[in-house]
């Protein structure tokens, strides 16, 4: 015979569940894959919560008017608060229009800096501004010797940001940074005399066929390759680059070794992914421990949701979350200052190998 359920079990029990909204690119033109890890890390806090949600899942697919509507649809049916999104553009607007409609969205994957224009308590993030993992990639950068670094960058948002920080840092530290034709970037490089090449663009278009035309070009051979944003993360980069997408560093934000809940959501991951969790799809969990903590403490009225950012204080997978107005950031969030920052790529000899290039301060 079970034994009798805990009071707090009976209480959780006899709840009505707590609506929470969950926003994640599912679909093309997003990066679907980045969502599929990032609700799967969702999903699955969710269920080690205890706590009755029922979780209502928006897709964004890149889109920003999409999104607007989502929060829109989220707050008239009730949620106590939304999470998610990975993309920068997209989270920038759900954040406006959370804020606009008063319901607490705590940003689990994009890390352009101003999510809003003004200062707010009803929008906080797990993930790391743009100007802080982006100087750890410079840094990364000037450490591997390299003082000539060419950007091919798409016109939008994000990446214009990207090329910003990295300026900034670059040059500052007696470096060159050089924009170069996405569509003529193999003579725009030796024409550069840049060693380094950083894709500041979409994948797979055009991303991939710029790192096949490099590969291909004799007169390339010794140039790196980097992609700050990550996209040889994912199974998809792989799939269509095989060995040259290898040996390109990105951003991730993992530590060195996982805390002890880490180390389990490890486990939980990766056979819900049948295969190796991205650092995506950890930022979705410690999104919802953070909430469902809140929850546990302060209640779900959306006001004290909101309230509750600077006073709450989680063990996450990857390390202890709080939240401050962190310095440096143009406009007043609510920041986990700061999630670790490391530059990884995968191993030539072993695709399936993670190696770690460079690590950024400690927080």
């Amino acid at each position: 015979m079970p034994p009798p359920p805990s009071q707090s079990q009976s209480q959780s029990q006899s709840q009505s569940p707590i609506r929470i909204g969950a926003l994640a690119p599912l679909s093309k033109p997003g990066w679907a894959e980045a969502g599929r890890h990032l609700l799967t890390g969702i999903e699955l806090a969710v269920g080690d919560s205890g706590i009755p949600i029922d979780l209502l899942i928006r897709d964004t697919a890149a889109d920003p008017a999409k999104a607007t509507a989502a929060v829109d649809e989220l707050a008239d049916l009730g949620a106590a608060a939304i999470v998610g999104e990975y993309h920068s553009v997209v989270a920038r607007t759900a954040a406006a229009r959370a804020d606009a409609r008063g319901i607490p969205f705590l940003c689990s994957s994009a890390v352009l800096d101003t999510l809003t224009e003004h200062p707010t308590d009803w929008v906080a993030r797990i993930a790391p501004a743009q100007s802080h993992c982006w100087q750890v990639y410079a840094d990364f950068l000037l450490a591997a010797g390299h003082t000539r670094i060419a950007v091919a960058a798409q016109p939008t948002v994000y990446w214009e940001s990207g090329t910003r920080v990295l300026r900034d840092r670059l040059t500052s530290r007696g470096a060159t940074l050089v924009e170069v034709d996405i569509t003529e970037v193999c003579d725009a490089l030796v024409d550069s005399r840049a060693t380094a090449l950083l894709l500041l663009a979409g994948t797979p278009e055009p991303a991939v066929p710029i790192v096949k035309a490099v590969r291909a070009d004799a007169r390339l051979t010794d140039i790196l390759i980097g992609a700050p944003a990550g996209q040889p993360e994912f199974t998809e980069w792989a799939e269509l680059l095989g060995a040259d997408g290898t040996g390109i560093p990105f951003l991730s934000y993992l530590p060195e070794a996982l805390t002890p809940l880490g180390e389990r959501v490890d486990s939980a991951l990766h056979e819900r992914l049948a295969g190796p969790p991205s650092f995506v799809a950890f930022e979705g969990y410690d999104t919802i421990a953070v909430l469902a903590e809140i929850l546990r403490t302060h209640g779900s009225d959306r006001k004290t949701i909101a309230e509750a950012w600077p006073h709450i204080s989680v063990e996450g997978t990857r390390g202890h979350i709080r939240f401050s107005r962190a310095p440096g950031i143009s406009v007043g969030i609510w920041q986990w200052a700061w999630p670790p920052v490391q530059v990884i790529d995968r191993d030539p000899a072993d695709p399936a190998r993670i190696r770690v290039r460079y690590s950024g301060p400690r927080s």
